[in-house]
């Protein structure tokens, strides 16, 4: 069992938050819990080296099977990831708008679902998966991915922009934030803020600042399961416990605690892991 963060290379962090490797074998014949995968702020691209994951959304009662290769949009809403008996995805958590810099595509366009990243870059990267499922060490992994990175990133026409860093402002936040003052920082009018944000993030900056947010209350309960409610929500910066429940019914339509105890039954949990923010 393998749940794991991995810091990119220093030159490839403007991009990369975290490479993450997840790799679960379970035994023949059991029932394999769902994932309940929550709001988070992240636009990842997944490279699918076993068993096919699946995914349902609260819209739609179908399940869904994610390609080999998949570009996985900035998501506002809980979905529900179904894994196989032999489970391993390496996992490219992106800088919130690394998408839109490597590929020019509107980050909007995939909020909240996911595509085919041959779609996006073809052969080129279907035989960068064929690379990875004939490799066994994580290391090369992570070299295959970065080698290509590098490659997509050398091509890319856009540029690292003040819209851009006030993103990784808003990523990092260990206080309540301004937007009429974060459009000051970016040298834009509030309503271009809103646009450039948007196409470059996919969501607009008080939603995103939201996920920021409940993501840290989440991870925290997981890492100290001790911590009352209320005492996780002022640390996160929320202004009282009525806030925080505001939120996590917003994101997941459900109490702190009712989430906390459903996140109890995840995949992980079967080998007694916890997921935490690692990186």
């Amino acid at each position: 069992m393998i749940l794991r963060d991995y810091l990119p290379s220093p030159h490839l962090h403007e991009y990369v938050r975290k490479h993450q490797i997840i790799k679960f074998e379970f035994g023949a014949g059991g029932i394999i819990p769902c994932k309940v995968y929550c709001p988070r702020p992240e636009t990842c691209l997944v490279f699918r080296l076993r068993n096919a994951q699946k995914v349902s959304y609260p819209s739609n009662p179908e399940i869904l099977t994610h390609p080999n290769c998949t570009i996985i949009g900035q998501h506002t809403v809980v979905t529900n990831r179904y894994t196989g008996s032999d489970f391993w995805i390496l996992q490219i958590v992106l800088q919130p708008s690394a998408l839109f810099r490597l590929t020019g595509i509107p980050a909007y366009e995939i909020t909240n679902t996911f595509i085919d990243a041959e779609a996006i870059w073809g052969k080129e990267i279907r035989l960068i998966h064929e690379q990875m499922c004939n490799t066994e060490g994580i290391e090369e992994l992570i070299q295959i991915i970065e080698a290509f990175l590098e490659k997509v990133i050398f091509r890319s026409k856009y540029s690292l922009q003040g819209i851009d860093k006030v993103s990784f402002v808003i990523l990092n936040q260990n206080r309540a934030l301004s937007m009429d003052q974060l459009a000051s920082d970016a040298c834009l009018s509030n309503r271009q803020f809103q646009r450039r944000f948007t196409e470059r993030t996919g969501i607009g900056p008080k939603l995103f600042d939201k996920v920021v947010r409940f993501e840290k209350a989440f991870f925290m309960k997981n890492a100290y399961p001790h911590l009352d409610w209320l005492s996780i929500a002022l640390a996160c910066g929320y202004y009282d416990y009525q806030h925080l429940v505001k939120d996590y019914k917003y994101f997941t339509n459900m109490t702190p605690t009712g989430f906390y105890e459903l996140d109890t039954k995840a995949p992980e949990r079967t080998f007694g892991v916890v997921e935490l923010q690692q990186v």
